[in-house]
């Protein structure tokens, strides 16, 4: 072997080395208590990944708990990627990953309601009749402009935590929940005053999507080639029925006697 092949090969190892070496994700963490739906999502993401044969470790970085502020910093390359309820302006913002994470459910909205206050709903059946009650939102979320598109009376809110002390205490009829999140954040507050209104529950088309820096295009298509691989063999399904599958079938809908009142999402595009 001459010196100049021996050093050629070195460096060919080290290129290839350094090629497979773990980049670091920075993935937006919001602060607060962190539920199996942020579980799931950090293990999707990392499988995902893995199944894209992208080799990366991911890092959580604490930041802003409005939506809107987080999405602003991927934009400002503060953070690289992070996971939201979609809308026009959001897709303005970073890459948006146009794969349903929730499949389809981050739309199905529970009403969380004073135990006290459920026979206000037994007699709802439409949406004119819920408009004479008020729903807790928050403020820069994209369910609060949809609900309020659909007449619907909405009192936004800064606080995530004080959404549910609210409701909790009457100051706001409902808190609209979707299927995938009601049942964790109900066991993490552990408030008795608060029940899910039976047989009744509110929808809009909506997704929940991984959004990611434009700064990161490589690390957005290495997600979307993982997803989809992860999609047809089965993985993407079979994960999330382990997270959430339990839950969806222990919400208190009686699937012949359930009123769904459907709404209108101007903000979404199939």
């Amino acid at each position: 072997m001459t010196r100049a092949f021996f050093y050629l090969t070195l460096r060919t190892l080290l290129f290839c080395c350094a090629a497979a070496e773990a980049q670091t994700i920075n993935v937006a963490q919001e602060p607060r208590a962190q539920y199996k739906r942020d579980e799931y999502l950090s293990t999707l993401l990392e499988q995902a990944l893995g199944a894209a044969q992208y080799p990366a470790k991911i890092n959580h970085v604490i930041v802003h708990p409005h939506q809107q502020r987080t999405l602003i910093s991927l934009e400002d390359n503060n953070v690289d990627l992070y996971w939201s309820m979609t809308s026009p302006e959001r897709e303005t913002l970073a890459i948006a990953i146009k794969i349903p994470l929730y499949r389809g459910y981050i739309g199905k909205r529970a009403l969380v309601t004073n135990r006290q206050l459920l026979p206000l709903f037994e007699k709802i059946s439409t949406i004119e009749q819920l408009e004479q009650l008020s729903a807790a939102q928050g403020h820069d979320w994209p369910d609060t402009k949809i609900l309020a598109h659909n007449g619907l009376t909405v009192r936004p809110f800064a606080n995530y935590e004080a959404m549910f002390a609210l409701t909790a205490k009457g100051k706001t009829e409902y808190f609209p929940r979707s299927f995938i999140e009601v049942t964790s954040e109900l066991n993490e507050v552990d408030n008795p005053d608060l029940a899910i209104v039976p047989n009744l529950f509110i929808s809009y088309p909506a997704a929940f999507y991984y959004f990611v820096s434009k700064e990161k295009p490589e690390l957005a298509n290495a997600i979307e080639k993982g997803l989809l691989k992860m999609e047809q063999t089965g993985a993407f399904r079979a994960l999330f029925e382990s997270y959430f599958l339990q839950d969806l079938e222990s919400l208190p809908y009686d699937v012949t006697n359930t009123t769904e009142l459907e709404l209108v999402n101007p903000y979404f595009e199939h």
